[in-house]
């Protein structure tokens, strides 16, 4: 079995990749490529890439690329990037649409350079392309937080009172952006292999993200069968609506999750926590939310949570398979042996090569 470290380093090895991207979405989706083999040139302007500013972010989603800076709106800098691009794979950019035309460095004349190039533009909006997709918002600025706005996750986002939590994690760029990026880009490079046609993908963060929102929209449906109304995203079926799958605070203002969705490990968690009276008040037995059987195991439940602090339950819950762990802060998480080295640059971003 390989070292766990170097498992996957040569899956995507021979892959060659252009990234004219900046900030996060882009140089996180090519930084997962680089991690995989692939080699990857990342082409940033004169004034450089704004993450620069963070260093220590810049490091994290360049490390393993080789950078070069040219002159955009120079003739002779958009040449060396189409010298890089007649033998590439693999295109990113994170432009808005009219951009790269601007540049000359459009679908039309990039395949005519190289048929098989794969191009993917990882934008907000998304691209307004014929009747099939029709908007005016193509053209429009925006950064993580618009994307999750408009999107609707943003208002999923809620405090147990119902305030709107304002997340530090970037979901659009990250999930909306790099991983669909990423997804696209590999099948569009599978299809280019077996075609010799490559093509032009656009990503949309936005409506990456609203496609992401499976569960509320089928749990909200759930809910409103039996409440008759949309439910606000904190008393969701999955937001905090069953005692068997929400947070509960703990003695010291801590928060234990209780994930026991499935029965078997809801009668194990009221073992553990030795309410037994409580091992039928269960959704699959019949007790619905807002029923007054459900209200009631949620309080005593609640009741139980907050008898002791973080450090009891954490101890207690550590031998119990009941899907129940602490709600860990970023300090505690990096310090567990469950993430030993995952902050080492050279580390695989959540693989691991069983065989």
């Amino acid at each position: 079995m390989a070292n766990q470290s170097d498992s996957m380093k040569d899956c995507l090895a021979g892959l060659r990749v252009v990234d004219l991207t900046r900030n996060l979405p882009g140089p996180f989706a090519t930084r997962l490529l680089a991690d995989l083999g692939a080699d990857v040139i990342k082409i940033e302007p004169l004034n450089g890439d704004p993450a620069r500013a963070f260093g220590e972010l810049f490091t994290a989603l360049n490390h393993g690329k080789e950078v070069q800076k040219v002159d955009f709106r120079d003739p002779s800098g958009i040449d060396t990037i189409k010298a890089h691009l007649k033998d590439a794979d693999v295109m990113l950019d994170s432009f808005r649409p009219e951009v790269l035309e601007g540049m000359g460095l459009d679908a039309k004349t990039l395949h005519a350079l190289n048929p098989k190039l794969v191009m993917v533009s990882i934008t907000g909006y998304g691209l307004a392309a014929g009747d099939a997709v029709s908007h005016d918002w193509a053209d429009k600025a925006g950064h993580d937080i618009n994307f999750m706005a408009m999107s609707g996750v943003l208002d999923q986002l809620k405090t147990a009172d119902g305030g709107q939590a304002m997340p530090n994690i970037q979901f659009a760029d990250l999930a909306g952006g790099s991983d669909t990026a990423v997804i696209a880009l590999l099948a569009a490079v599978l299809s280019a292999q077996r075609t010799g046609k490559g093509r032009h993908v656009a990503v949309s963060m936005t409506h990456s993200l609203y496609q992401h929102m499976v569960m509320p929209k089928v749990t909200g449906k759930l809910v409103k069968s039996f409440t008759g109304k949309n439910p606000k995203p904190q008393y969701d079926f999955l937001g905090g609506l069953l005692p068997c799958y929400r947070l509960y605070k703990t003695a010291d203002s801590r928060h234990m999750a209780v994930g026991s969705l499935e029965i078997k490990f809801w009668q194990g968690l009221c073992d553990v926590l030795e309410l037994p009276e409580l091992k039928t008040k269960h959704w699959q037995m019949g007790v619905m939310p807002n029923t007054k059987d459900s209200q009631e195991a949620a309080e005593m439940v609640a009741d139980k949570f907050a008898s002791y602090g973080l450090a009891h339950w954490q101890q207690v819950f550590e031998s119990s398979d009941v899907c129940v762990t602490p709600v860990l802060t970023l300090e505690e998480a990096k310090a567990h042996h469950l993430f030993a080295h995952q902050d080492d640059y050279n580390s695989t971003p959540g693989w691991q090569l069983l065989g």
